[in-house]
């Protein structure tokens, strides 16, 4: 098998313009004829209705296409991500199952707090990057200023492998520093690109980067640090990209390129460089799993002579076709017809239909191998993260995290004829979006939507309307706190109760706090001696107190960790059952948390607010309104960049109040930074 496969991500902050960028990719690989833009609405990746009126990308999309680089064709799966941090989960189940991303920052806005998010849960996941200093051509566009960032906040090592011809709106161009040529864009379109002599001005430029671009390979590379030593005139094109390629593949260096997607000014060589130092599936180590059966760890090879293997990264509901489930093959190949295992569920299954994914689209294929992304039909319990295997052989992959909610918000049918298909259409919403979840309150009974933020529950109920024509009544979004214990107390709960035969009995005697290390969950110890409690209604006591978890002693919010260490207890030789052990942890939780000295605490945000100078005043005291903290104020290009704590009850309505109150010259992006204790005077305010 040929190494011609690339399976990348385009990963950014919110318009830093992967969108766009894709779109060019698109076009410049012969998918699309035509341009389209996101101002337009016409683009081929966002294709829903919110994308095109919002003009942001909400849902992943895939597709397939391919680039000619020398005598090689070369297949690229191109997955566009959200970057809206509300949209979280969409980015990490596509990063877990690509090989490497395309990052995109902003020339004038350079690395912002998602920039950072995405960036480090690409770095998580290991994979490979390249960066792209797109929007050259805008006001306050810095290259060198974007490069210095990426040093510095993101702790990556930048090589630049290109300089730009001018910047903002006198951006004309890229200088190439391997081929070391000016290449400019003549046409409208950007299909023919002009490579000419580097202009005299920018000769001593050019040479010191690209002295430092030799420097920073003959550093993190040591077969070039050896040529590089030896005779640095000797060193050849073919050293550099070899270098480049081991460096990228590895993470120690970033290779890093520049352009104006909109302008359709440096996206060739951008494609260039994807399948020149990006690896292809087969060039990765051997895939790390484990066997359902035994739990040993077991390494699958990423080729198609291998077992099958493959992700469900994602499950989208079709009108027409139904469920799709969305997969990455890492071992072995599939065809329609085959039988395979659902790993999590052990039931087998028939594929009906192996498809290729072209954004809205999808085609047909014979075929699915060792590093492709496919649709598959035919599979009715798939969810995300389910491993499939060939019948024989169940191996589990690692599976996809998924962030848990922060927000919730009570729902309803505006009309009772809605009520029935409404809770279908919440179960098929929950499983295309697994970060989001949908409970029945015990007190209220009111249905509660929880998300990853206002955006993200926004955007959910638009689309039950839009998609499915249902009007929703909606309470306002609340937090959804977690309460903690600050001490640790004793408590011996007894459950004895007769009620004609067979009676009910249990008795424990426990430790009840806060776990050491913060750990989040439970920690369980057992200390039972001489079988006071026999091995069999241990399970039972611990799923009591995992249960009682869920429900703090201060507001019903879940507990964010506890320890309980079992120390003893008793049992009646006919009256004790499982349940019963289950029942008395439940009872003793209840009894003894008041005790414990619980907390609650709440998310903070850390949010990053871009203003002029002349709102400096008004932003500072809107900040302290919301019991925010001030980090930092920072100044570049001209404008004030505020970083700020600020508690996520406070930020309900954040974006339009700051447009308000700066006359719209002010943005404002946010992401969850930790949880942190709420002052115990503000609790009562916050829980009613």
């Amino acid at each position: 098998m040929k190494y011609n496969t690339r399976n990348i991500g385009i990963i950014a902050h919110v318009d830093a313009g992967k969108t766009t960028l894709t779109e060019r990719l698109l076009y410049y690989t012969g998918m699309i004829h035509k341009i389209g833009n996101v101002d337009e609405g016409n683009t081929t990746m966002d294709k829903d209705i919110q994308e095109k009126n919002r003009g942001i990308t909400i849902s992943s999309a895939a597709i397939s296409t391919q680039w000619k680089k020398g005598h090689g064709i070369f297949n690229i799966n191109i997955i566009d991500t959200p970057g809206h941090i509300d949209f979280a989960v969409e980015v990490e189940r596509s990063l877990r199952v690509l090989d490497s991303v395309v990052a995109v920052f902003c020339a004038s806005s350079g690395v912002q707090p998602q920039t950072e998010n995405v960036w480090f849960q690409a770095e998580k996941h290991g994979i490979s990057k390249i960066c792209f200093i797109n929007k050259m051509d805008r006001t306050g566009a810095d290259f060198f200023a974007v490069l210095n960032e990426i040093r510095t906040r993101l702790n990556a090592v930048p090589l630049a492998l290109q300089i730009p011809i001018g910047a903002e709106d006198r951006f004309e161009g890229v200088i190439d520093l391997i081929i070391q040529k000016a290449l400019y864009w003549t046409d409208e379109n950007g299909e023919t690109i002009a490579e000419k002599e580097i202009p005299g001005h920018y000769q001593a430029e050019a040479e010191e980067y690209r002295l430092k671009l030799m420097e920073s390979l003959a550093e993190y590379d040591e077969t070039f640090f050896e040529a590089f030593m030896e005779t640095e005139a000797g060193i050849t094109e073919e050293m550099i990209l070899n270098a480049i390629k081991r460096t990228c593949q590895s993470g120690t260096l970033v290779p890093v390129l520049c352009g104006s997607a909109f302008k359709n000014k440096g996206v060739q060589p951008l494609l260039d460089a994807v399948v020149t130092y990006l690896p292809a599936p087969n060039q990765l180590p051997a895939m790390k799993a484990k066997d359902a059966g035994t739990g040993d760890a077991v390494e699958l090879e990423r080729n198609e002579d291998g077992t099958f293997s493959g992700l469900v990264f994602k499950v989208v509901i079709d009108k027409h076709m139904g469920k799709l489930a969305m997969l990455r093959i890492y071992s072995g190949s599939i065809r329609p017809g085959d039988t395979v295992q659902n790993v999590r569920t052990g039931e087998n299954f028939r594929i009906s239909r192996i498809l290729q994914m072209q954004s809205d689209k999808t085609l047909p294929v014979e075929k699915g191998k060792a590093g492709d992304i496919v649709a598959l039909t035919g599979i009715k319990d798939a969810k995300t993260g389910d491993s499939l295997s060939a019948s024989g052989r169940a191996v589990l992959l690692e599976s996809i995290t998924i962030p848990a909610p922060v927000i919730r918000v009570s729902i309803e049918p505006r009309t009772n004829a809605d009520e029935k298909s409404f809770g279908l259409i919440l179960a098929k919403i929950q499983e295309e979006d697994p970060s989001l979840v949908v409970e029945r309150d015990p007190q209220t009974g009111e249905t509660l939507l929880s998300g990853l933020g206002e955006l993200h529950l926004e955007v959910t109920l638009e689309k039950i309307r839009l998609n499915h024509g249902i009007e929703i009544n909606q309470g306002t979004p609340k937090v959804s706190y977690r309460e903690i214990f600050t001490e640790t107390r004793k408590h011996r709960e007894k459950l004895s109760k007769q009620n004609g035969g067979s009676g009910q009995f249990a008795d424990i005697t426990f430790e009840i706090g806060p776990r050491e290390n913060n750990e989040p969950g439970l920690e369980f110890i057992n200390q039972i001696k001489g079988g006071a409690v026999p091995g069999e209604f241990i399970p039972s006591v611990e799923k009591g107190f995992r249960e009682a978890m869920e429900n703090g002693p201060i507001g019903g919010s879940p507990l964010e960790n506890m320890k309980i260490v079992l120390l003893d207890g008793s049992t009646h030789s006919n009256d004790s059952h499982a349940q019963d052990f289950e029942a008395a942890a439940r009872d003793g939780f209840r009894t003894i948390a008041r005790a414990c000295r619980p907390k609650l605490m709440e998310p903070v945000m850390q949010v990053e607010i871009l203003s002029i100078e002349e709102y400096t005043g008004v932003v500072a005291a809107d900040i302290n309104k919301r019991r925010g903290v001030i980090t930092s104020i920072d100044e570049k290009s001209g404008r004030k960049i505020f970083t700020a704590e600020v508690p996520l009850a406070s930020t309900f309505g954040y974006i339009s109040d700051l447009r308000t109150l700066t006359s719209g010259r002010a943005s404002i992006s946010m992401k969850l930074s930790h949880y942190a204790l709420v002052p115990d005077f503000m609790v009562n305010t916050l829980i009613t």
